[in-house]
């Protein structure tokens, strides 16, 4: 088949190299041509402009944009329909709100064009292992990419989840139980680290993979990370958010649904960003005000 693919970053360029692979035509373009080179010596073609994507491809065109969630999807989508014709797909496979892609999904029907919404997992190592591929639009327009999706996926890693916006909605839902299980790694581990056994973390991890209940790819990419690096020198402790954590959040809060590991995991995060914690001076100073407790100076 042939496709476009618009955004080059990490997930988007190597989306492109694995459908180049697996013989379909695909047309890249990117915000920047720094990426031009590089699309080209695995022989998928790039375009300076989006409006130049349906030069290269026949009817009815797929469209898939990798871009950030937000301002640059609308951007991309308004500047493929200038240039699209009526049935042609437009595909956002990045991490867009879902209510968001509902909205977007109305509009760009109106129009008569066709929208989906694919929840994309796998990160950089999609391209070797294939992406997970949560879709949602309608039955028949998916039937129609079901090539793209097969070619992008591992064996039974691709679902029609339903109506547009369905995607997104697990892939947020994917997202914030990604959130809970970082954070217990996190803390299981950094507990053996200030234990009194000198533990090997490294070997801990290894041995958690082979038959352990908390086996998992994250703990194989733990293993890989302390393999190479086993006190984590040089990585500070900051850990930003993709915002699924908080859609994740909000929606249970909206459901009325106790999602409290995802909750914490989330606010967990917002700690690692202070350099220092007005809140716990608060409390330093209370507990100095009631109990006489010793405050230490900084």
């Amino acid at each position: 088949m042939q496709v476009a693919i618009i955004g080059m970053g990490r997930m988007g360029l190597n989306m492109a190299h694995r459908l180049n692979d697996a013989g379909h035509k695909t047309v890249c373009w990117n915000r920047s041509a720094e990426k031009e080179k590089e699309v080209e010596e695995f022989g998928a073609i790039f375009v300076n402009n989006i409006s130049d994507i349906s030069k290269h491809l026949d009817k009815r065109r797929i469209y898939i944009i990798m871009l950030p969630a937000g301002d640059l999807v609308d951007m991309a989508v308004g500047e493929v329909m200038k240039s699209a014709e009526a049935g042609d797909i437009i595909i956002d496979g990045g991490n867009s709100n879902y209510k968001d892609t509902i909205a977007r999904a109305e509009m760009i029907s109106k129009k008569g064009f066709s929208f989906m919404d694919s929840g994309t997992s796998g990160g950089v190592w999609g391209y070797k292992n294939g992406y997970c591929l949560m879709i949602g639009g309608e039955k028949t327009d998916f039937e129609y990419c079901e090539p793209i999706f097969r070619s992008l996926a591992p064996e039974n890693g691709y679902l029609h989840t339903g109506a547009a916006g369905s995607g997104h909605y697990v892939k947020m839902i994917h997202n914030g139980i990604e959130y809970g299980m970082l954070a217990a790694y996190g803390e299981g581990f950094e507990l053996m680290k200030k234990s009194d056994f000198n533990l090997d973390l490294h070997k801990i991890s290894r041995l958690w993979n082979n038959g352990s209940v908390v086996r998992s790819w994250l703990l194989e990419l733990l293993e890989n990370a302390l393999g190479k690096n086993p006190d984590l020198d040089g990585i500070k402790d900051f850990v930003e958010d993709s915002g699924e954590g908080r859609w994740t959040v909000a929606d249970a809060i909206e459901k009325s649904v106790p999602a409290p590991v995802i909750t914490l995991s989330l606010l967990s995060r917002f700690v690692s960003r202070q350099d220092e914690s007005f809140s716990a001076k608060i409390i330093a100073a209370l507990r100095n005000e009631f109990g006489g407790h010793s405050i230490k100076k900084g």
